[in-house]
């Protein structure tokens, strides 16, 4: 009889989670990284189309920037860039991929080769580990992530993975706290849906 009342009286799952996210802060760290991003992605979206239809044509413009570069050597700046910090924004090269042939294959390949990145930037925060000098100036550089990490695990991972966050920041500091690798792979499976998506807006506006 107790054992029934128990159970009547025990909150759903998805309640307690809920409450979880709200004592820990966790909607309010969405609502402010949707604030600091909103502006930032409106002033891109601004421009693509300020340029586009009154100054220049993007097909232009990228085939001038990238003609004395192979798209392979293109794509491997990317690559090292989503591995270490990610320090060209995506987006640039989500609007390159557009004036290739068979653009929506070339963002797959963006797509992969941020998800790896991400996988390098996971095991560079494993290494880090192996090094006590190293590891105590990364941790205090990267506390937020670390911290945030700590507490909501993999949802984390898939807001760094969706919206424009350095996703490699987020990966590291995987690395660092030893978060579950499988799990990091399944979370972070997140990135190809912002590549499609964002693209999904981007390509139009180049259209």
């Amino acid at each position: 009889m107790k054992t029934n009342i128990v159970r009547k009286n025990r909150k759903p799952k998805i309640q307690l989670l809920h409450q979880y996210y709200s004592y820990t802060g966790f909607y309010q760290f969405i609502g402010a990284t949707l604030k600091k991003v909103a502006v930032p992605f409106v002033v891109l979206v601004g421009l693509i189309l300020f340029l586009e239809y009154y100054v220049l044509d993007f097909h232009s413009l990228f085939h001038e920037t990238t003609k004395d570069y192979s798209p392979i050597s293109v794509f491997m700046i990317f690559f090292t860039s989503e591995s270490i910090l990610g320090l060209i924004p995506p987006e640039l090269f989500i609007a390159w991929v557009k004036t290739l042939p068979d653009p929506m294959l070339q963002l797959s390949l963006l797509a992969l080769l941020s998800y790896l990145g991400g996988c390098v930037s996971y095991f560079i925060g494993k290494t880090i580990l192996s090094i006590p000098s190293v590891k105590k100036t990364v941790e205090n550089k990267m506390k937020k992530h670390i911290t945030n990490l700590k507490k909501w695990g993999g949802l984390l991972i898939v807001v760094g993975a969706l919206l424009p966050l350095p996703f490699s920041m987020v990966s590291m500091a995987s690395g660092i706290i030893n978060f579950s690798f499988k799990r990091y792979l399944l979370f972070g499976l997140f990135r190809f849906l912002r590549f499609y998506l964002f693209a999904l807006a981007i390509f139009n506006i180049m259209n």
